[in-house]
């Protein structure tokens, strides 16, 4: 990939982060948001909704952090296990392991709190059905065969990218932890999704520049004759 692409690849993906972290938070956070409105305190509603969007593009660079980290780790278990279906049926077993992990260790779901379960419940759908969906659309768009590997990475590494938040146990953590699942998984589908289009713009830009190299050494070698 090109620096100019890598640039736009990088700041949609934090304005992706940053948009969706604000609106989530707005929603999940209202009761905190309305008492700025309610009592005439414009200026600390528009810093605390600013901050909203800071935490956001924090969240999308971690998020970018992890999708390379994950092109590293992926290319490594191709060559660890000499093949891609192998690595795929590895990638499987992780991924089963991760969700347990979620739901008996993380997300506590049998301590029999009703509400917070349904809560958690709904983040686990979430997780698993934008998974899926990103999924879906990286085979159809790319190849049959990365079908597992999208999964892999939206689940497995946007669950580590989440991890900080979810071994927290003091405060309102549901609320943060909520709010911030919301633009890793929004920025781990932009990424998966979009790298594809900017590697094949990055492609384009490298054969332009080639021509345009080509013709002025042909120009040169032209005008020295």
């Amino acid at each position: 990939m090109t620096i100019r692409n890598w640039v736009k690849f990088f700041f949609n993906a934090l304005f992706i982060g940053g948009a969706i972290t604000a609106i989530v938070g707005l929603i999940v956070r209202w009761e905190f948001f309305s008492t700025y409105l309610e009592n005439g305190e414009i200026w600390q509603f528009v810093g605390a909704f600013l901050w909203m969007i800071f935490l956001g593009f924090t969240m999308s660079v971690v998020a970018q952090m992890g999708f390379f980290a994950y092109l590293s780790v992926h290319q490594f278990g191709v060559n660890i296990f000499k093949s891609l279906t192998l690595w795929n049926w590895v990638q499987l077993l992780i991924i089963t392991v991760v969700l347990f992990d979620l739901v008996f260790f993380r997300f506590r779901l049998t301590s029999g709190e009703p509400g917070r379960t349904l809560l958690y419940l709904g983040l686990l759908v979430s997780l698993v059905g934008v998974a899926a969906i990103t999924a879906y659309f990286k085979a159809k768009w790319t190849k049959k065969h990365t079908l597992i590997s999208a999964l892999f990475f939206m689940i497995v590494i946007t669950t580590l990218e989440w991890l900080p938040a979810l071994m927290v146990r003091s405060g309102n953590i549901d609320t943060w932890v909520t709010i911030l699942l919301f633009p890793l998984l929004a920025v781990n589908a932009y990424q998966i999704l979009a790298l594809p289009k900017y590697n094949r713009q990055s492609d384009e830009d490298k054969e332009r520049l080639d021509e345009r190299k080509r013709l002025r050494k042909a120009a040169k070698t032209a005008k020295a004759k």
